[in-house]
């Protein structure tokens, strides 16, 4: 299976975030760090514009996950953000991200050895999702073009390198409507 450095590099989406921007591999827009107050997240919210997503570090499966399109949404949710963080996943950390408007989750899947050899085997469209959890996978995606498919698949393999995965694996994507992909 993966190492423990790749487990824990990509296991926190704080830890995976500045890990994904230290090679140059694209992030959604937002923050790198743990957020501590309302304040706080009001004043990165600013910077990043509104409408943001208010996550849990540790989490998935849309627990921890609120969509904030105003100050008063911000600092209601973000003490409900975090409790729900601490109890699906005992970490209350939370941190901000651009939230896309009805973007595509394309998910390519990977194959790493020890040796530094990295293979991806192509994608799938996860993008018909209830409460934030896959319904359908459509592979391949009827979304992507070569161009993009190609792109994306090389930066699929930097991302699994760039922590030293290995075993099989899935690198996620949003792709926004205009065709940019984090």
């Amino acid at each position: 299976g993966p190492t423990p450095k790749a487990i824990e590099e990509m296991g926190s989406k704080i830890l995976a975030r500045q890990k994904m921007a230290e090679v140059g591999i694209p992030v959604v827009p937002g923050w790198t760090e743990s957020i501590a107050s309302p304040q706080e997240a009001v004043a990165i919210a600013a910077r990043i514009g509104y409408p943001v997503m208010l996550k849990a570090a540790a989490g998935g499966g849309g627990r921890g996950l609120r969509i904030c399109r105003n100050d008063e949404e911000l600092i209601r949710y973000f003490p409900i953000a975090r409790s729900e963080s601490m109890t699906a996943f005992g970490d209350s950390t939370v941190y901000l991200e651009k939230y896309l408007v009805a973007p595509r989750h394309i998910e390519f899947q990977i194959l790493a050895d020890h040796h530094g050899h990295v293979i991806h085997l192509g994608e799938r469209d996860c993008s018909i999702q209830r409460r934030h959890q896959k319904l359908v996978e459509i592979a391949p995606s009827l979304f992507l073009d070569e161009s993009l498919r190609q792109k994306m698949g090389e930066i699929s393999v930097r991302a699994a390198r760039a922590v030293g995965y290995t075993n099989a694996g899935t690198i996620e994507f949003l792709v926004d409507h205009e065709r940019n992909f984090y």
